[in-house]
């Protein structure tokens, strides 16, 4: 089964509200009015694409360890993946189908990293959850992602929801910003420049792992040439 239709089916049974989810009606349409509202935004048109130079970071792992992009470029191309965070579904579906795919990337020389805002306790129970053979990066308020293009605020009618559900964001994240990336997934050539780019602002949307592999292949016969 694909990612997408994974995700399609989780999302029928959580928004139909059966166990164990048992979420009200209201709750979904809160969900849905703060999703149309970013799409609408046009927030996503800000975001780095394909032929934008990356901006280069410094993030620790789940394990508190300097991770570098240019160290990693330096040894072949780089895929990231933006994720809200392990208490998000959508993003551990994803995260799993990341590493399904995982051996795809390293035989094309490709590093594969995944970053979200939690802190390295979050993200090292990301790592044990989803069985990950590839780094979490801790990226401290967004900032990584703004520079991306991803980052935005929470509309208040939202944080008020988490609030009442008890996704508790400020604890997760270590921040009180209430801030969260779109999801978004990014092939970086070893010259800096970006060869793929997905942004979307509904969570629920997630591309195929595989749709990276055509740009990753590219990239790798630019490294040979």
């Amino acid at each position: 089964m694909s990612l997408q239709n994974k995700l399609d089916a989780f999302k029928a049974d959580f928004e139909a509200g059966k166990p164990p989810y048992n979420v009200p009606a209201s709750v979904i349409e809160v969900m849905h009015r703060a999703t149309a509202e970013l799409l609408a935004s046009g927030a996503a048109e800000h975001a780095l694409k394909a032929g934008d130079k990356a901006p280069s970071f410094l993030l620790n792992d789940a394990q508190g360890n300097a991770v570098s992009s240019a160290d990693l470029l330096a040894k072949g191309p780089l895929v990231i993946s933006f994720y809200r965070g392990v208490w998000c579904p959508y993003c551990n579906m994803e995260l799993q189908a990341l590493q399904a795919t995982l051996p795809s990337f390293r035989d094309l020389g490709a590093s594969l990293i995944a970053i979200s805002p939690q802190t390295s306790v979050n993200s090292r129970k990301s790592v044990r959850q989803n069985h990950l053979d590839f780094p979490i990066l801790s990226d401290m308020h967004n900032d990584v992602a703004a520079l991306f293009g991803l980052r935005f605020a929470l509309p208040d009618y939202l944080v008020a929801l988490y609030t009442s559900l008890k996704n508790d964001l400020p604890s997760f994240n270590g921040d009180q910003s209430w801030t969260l990336p779109m999801p978004g997934r990014f092939v970086i050539g070893q010259d800096g420049v970006i060869v793929y780019a997905e942004v979307n602002p509904d969570y629920t949307r997630r591309p195929e792992p595989e749709d990276m592999l055509p740009a990753l292949r590219r990239a790798a016969q630019a490294k040979a040439g």
